[in-house]
C-alpha cells in the first residue's frame, strides 16, 4: 500500500465521519449538557491547535519568539482590539525578538 492509498483511505474515512454527523438527530443537542460540551469542544480544539503551532517544532517543544507573540495577541484580544491589529502586533513582536537574537 502506497502513501497515496493511505491518503485516499483517510479522506474517505473523514468524509464518512462527516456524513455520519448528519444522521444524528438535532434533538440530541437540545439538552444543556450536550450543547455546552459541543461549545467547549470547539474552543478546546482551537486552543490545542494554537498551542501546537506556538510551542511545537517537529516532535520537540521549543520556546522561541512565537510564545511572546501569542501572548501579545491574546492581550490585545482581551482588550477587544481589531483582529488585524492583534495579528500585526504579534508579527511585529516575533520579528523584533528574532532580530534581537532572542529566538531563531
Amino acid at each position: 500500500m502506497t502513501l497515496w492509498h493511505l491518503i485516499l483511505l483517510a479522506s474517505i474515512a473523514v468524509l464518512a465521519i462527516k456524513l455520519l454527523g448528519y444522521a444524528v438527530p438535532p434533538a440530541l443537542f437540545d439538552a444543556p449538557r450536550p450543547r455546552r460540551t459541543l461549545e467547549l469542544l470547539t474552543v478546546s480544539l482551537l486552543a490545542g491547535l494554537v498551542a501546537v503551532q506556538a510551542l511545537g517544532q517537529g516532535e520537540a517543544l521549543v520556546a522561541d519568539a512565537r510564545i511572546p507573540a501569542v501572548l501579545v495577541a491574546a492581550g490585545l484580544f482581551a482588550v477587544r482590539a481589531p483582529f488585524i491589529v492583534a495579528v500585526a502586533a504579534a508579527a511585529g513582536t516575533a520579528a523584533l525578538l528574532r532580530a534581537l537574537g532572542w529566538a531563531a
